[in-house]
């Protein structure tokens, strides 16, 4: 198989590791920057062009958008679909997945487990939006952060009214959540994999600190999970439409509720606290989509909508 796998850097962990594990297999891995490709948009003949010529005979793509690039990333996703090639994960998975709002919407209309939320913008009663969820301590998060950026812990009331009058006057789009404080500022990275949990992973937050992202000096343990657990993972990335998905849960006392599902999520964190090859397993579930499937043009396969 020839596999293009769109990251703007090749020298990134994840990518580097994809690469490993697709020519170990026999394969052939190209490594694109998707903001440097350019299309071609053709009724009968699309095609996606870098550095000056066209990409031809392409298998799969692996796609390896960031959330700064979500809309030109996932328009080069989905003109690759237009050319009947295999994406791992589609471009309205991903688009999906990137919209907090939207993903929790979905989610909760399937029943998934979520912590409390409200959504906003200009709220006229800010006592309201924080009863609703939950009161404090809550969360307050801005729509378009990443990696923990944008979280705010408000821990009185008067703190929380102080950071969504500050939101309100940058007239941004955030959610109020629930404070999850029996999960101690630890969480739980579920990789899947089609439609197995293959890693797990807990990530806890720094002493002071109540995000547990490994960027924001989080550290990473073994953990077993649930079979609720497997089971929430699971069901989250196929609601949203994703092949290979991060699933984040937190431990709460009414059981497991996601925090986000994520549509890239690196490999270098998980392959280390669980000694497993990801990578590996990332391309041979691409190999054996390639294989049911064929070489013929396919439809766009993301389940569901929304």
């Amino acid at each position: 198989m020839k596999i293009v796998i769109l990251s703007r850097n090749r020298s990134l962990y994840s990518t580097r590791r994809l690469v490993e594990a697709a020519e170990a297999l026999g394969h052939e891995a190209l490594v694109i920057d998707h903001l440097r490709c350019y299309m071609n948009i053709a009724s009968h003949n699309p095609q996606v062009h870098y550095k000056g010529k066209a990409l031809e005979q392409v298998d799969a793509v692996i796609p390896r958008i960031g959330a700064s690039v979500t809309f030109y990333g996932t328009a080069v996703v989905r003109q690759f679909e237009m050319m009947g090639v295999l994406t791992l994960n589609e471009s309205v998975a991903i688009s999906r997945s990137r919209d907090k709002l939207r993903s929790l919407q979905l989610l909760a209309r399937k029943g998934i487990g979520l912590p409390v939320t409200g959504f906003a913008h200009s709220p006229d009663d800010t006592e309201d939006l924080i009863n609703l969820a939950s009161g404090a301590p809550l969360v307050l998060k801005l729509l378009e952060g990443t990696q923990g950026r944008g979280v705010v812990l408000a821990e009185t009331r008067q703190a929380a009214e102080s950071v969504i009058d500050a939101f309100r006057g940058l007239k941004v789009h955030f959610l109020a959540q629930e404070f999850i404080k029996e999960a101690q500022g630890a969480d739980i990275r579920c990789f899947v994999v089609g439609d197995k949990v293959v890693a797990t992973m807990m990530r806890r937050a720094k002493e002071g600190e109540f995000r547990s992202n490994l960027h924001r000096g989080g550290r990473a343990e073994l953990v077993k999970i649930t079979p609720e657990e497997r089971s929430t993972a699971v069901r989250a990335a196929n609601i949203m439409g994703l092949n290979v998905a991060g699933v984040d849960i937190l431990r709460s006392h009414h059981g497991p509720v996601v925090m986000e599902v994520n549509s890239s999520p690196g490999l270098e964190g998980i392959e280390t606290a669980t000694g497993k090859d990801v990578a590996k397993l990332i391309i041979e579930f691409t190999q054996k989509m390639f294989e049911e499937k064929g070489a013929s043009p396919k439809k766009n396969q993301t389940r569901g909508k929304g």
